[in-house]
């Protein structure tokens, strides 16, 4: 096995044992890299000098017997988490060439465990959108047919992840961002309970519903991330005061007698894929033979989850993007008449196509006479998802879905119909209004050889019971082992 295939644990383990040095594993990636990165499109910065000398601390660390899981491990970074000294731009003209001067608290957590750094990697511009066709710099191609998209907006984290152009990644999910990826590039993803991971230095989207998480090629992996990634933040204030628990210790325990709740509007949905249906059906069985229980269950309010995700969403991002000004930091148009002009001309060349229809969307929904109307409206029919789940959870320990409802779109098959594309995101949606935490793990292939997502949902803070549920689905499968051939 070469260098690049390794997970995070299998280079852990060499690492320690002296098998291999972290340079030799940094050169080996960035070696696979420069292979197959024309043909994907993954990074909009790559971080080599920085990373040969992120590789020789971990050395020194790995040879004082002070290594920890991270130590020495290169992982990409989606390029709307802050990173001092390193381009941050959102995948956005507006933020073309802003360098942050300081690290988002993942960054920090990351680097004080000696973490490597290859670079950030693409998605839709400030995180709106589905296949990372809506990057001001590139489209990334799913590196399981590159006539594909990869998913969005971490479409750059999962493709990274997928062919082995770093052995781990963060990335955000917002309405489904980590997930939706993880199942098209047939990869590991994770989004954690709203407030267990730090959102300071995230680029804010929809601050309600934004939430950093890894994708990673095995569930140990991802739960070692978690490991590193979580805990209570004084710096964000929406951070749970709540200490994390080590993700990785019950990952074996297995899923006898666990109960399953089986939504009955995820599966009567019109438009499922009958691939994606069948894989979903067969990972039931799987799950069944290993001792868990299936129940069925209902969450009423499923079939408003997509509107009121796209008025709230919407909504937070008209707010949050209005600090994108040209005055203090970013693109400025240099030919404004006046101050005004300056405004609307810097936000018309610096937002693409569809951040400018988010915006107008979200500032129609907040103004004056329509606040009622569609924020609050949106705002109390996120309430009764929320008592959805929780009534859910009352007959069940986790909840079972397909991630999407297809697999991985051409390219530009959507790209003049956003509200298929919006429509796409039903089945990830309803976890992030809820704030509850979702796993996406490899459960199967269409007949076209597209990878196929098994969506586990779980009770806030119960992402040990998600990652558990998945660790044992996966060890009864090999589906996770299968990489592209690039």
């Amino acid at each position: 096995m070469t260098l690049y295939q390794l997970t995070i644990h299998e280079a852990m383990d060499r690492l320690a044992k002296k098998e291999i040095r972290a340079r030799e594993l940094t050169a080996s990636v960035f070696e696979r890299i420069r292979a197959v990165e024309p043909g994907i499109g993954a990074y909009i910065t790559l971080t080599e000098d920085d990373a040969m000398a992120q590789a020789d601390l971990a050395e020194q660390v790995i040879l004082k017997g002070e290594a920890g899981p991270m130590t020495g491990i290169p992982l990409s970074i989606k390029d709307l988490i802050s990173t001092e000294g390193v381009k941050t731009t959102c995948a956005s003209k507006i933020l073309e060439n802003f360098v942050p001067t300081y690290d988002a608290t993942v960054i920090e957590k990351l680097k004080k465990a000696n973490a490597v750094f290859t670079g950030k990697v693409n998605m839709d511009e400030f995180a709106m959108g589905s296949t990372t066709e809506n990057s001001a710099f590139k489209t990334t191609k799913n590196p399981w047919d590159t006539n594909r998209n990869p998913g969005g907006s971490s479409g750059g984290s999962a493709a990274s992840v997928a062919a082995d152009m770093c052995l781990g990644s963060l990335g955000s999910d917002t309405g489904g961002s980590i997930r939706q990826p993880a199942s098209h590039c047939g990869i590991v993803g994770l989004k954690p309970t709203y407030g267990r991971v730090s959102r300071y230095g995230l680029v804010a989207f929809a601050s309600s519903l934004d939430q950093i998480g890894p994708l990673a090629k095995d569930v140990t992996d991802a739960a070692l991330l978690m490991n590193a990634i979580s805990g209570h933040d004084p710096l964000d204030s929406t951070s749970a005061p709540q200490a994390a628990p080590d993700f990785t210790e019950n990952l074996a325990a297995g899923v006898k007698g666990m109960k399953i709740g089986i939504p009955k509007e995820y599966f009567h949905t019109e438009g499922i894929d009958e691939d994606v249906r069948q894989a979903v059906a067969k990972a039931m069985e799987t799950l069944k033979s290993l001792g868990a229980e299936f129940v069925d269950v209902s969450l009423p309010h499923t079939s408003y989850a997509v509107a009121a995700y796209y008025v709230i969403a919407p909504s937070e991002a008209s707010s949050n993007l209005a600090r994108y000004d040209g005055v203090k930091y970013g693109l400025r148009a240099s030919d404004a008449a006046d101050l005004l002009d300056m405004y609307q001309k810097s936000r018309s060349q610096g937002f693409g196509l569809e951040v400018k229809r988010r915006i107008i969307i979200g500032t129609y929904a907040l103004s004056s006479g329509y606040y009622d109307a569609y924020y609050k409206k949106a705002s109390q029919v996120r309430t009764l998802i929320i008592d959805d789940f929780k009534k859910a959870f009352e007959s069940c320990d986790l909840l079972l879905s397909p991630v999407s409802p297809s697999p991985a779109a051409a390219l530009g098959e959507n790209a003049d119909d956003p509200l298929k594309m919006y429509l796409a995101d039903i089945f990830t949606i309803p976890a992030n209004l809820a704030g509850i935490p979702a796993l996406s793990v490899p459960c199967g292939f269409t007949r076209d050889n597209l990878p196929v997502g098994l969506h586990l949902m779980g009770r806030h803070f119960d992402e040990a019971t998600v990652l558990k549920a998945g660790y044992s689905f996966e060890q009864a499968t090999d589906f996770h082992l299968k990489r592209p051939k690039l």
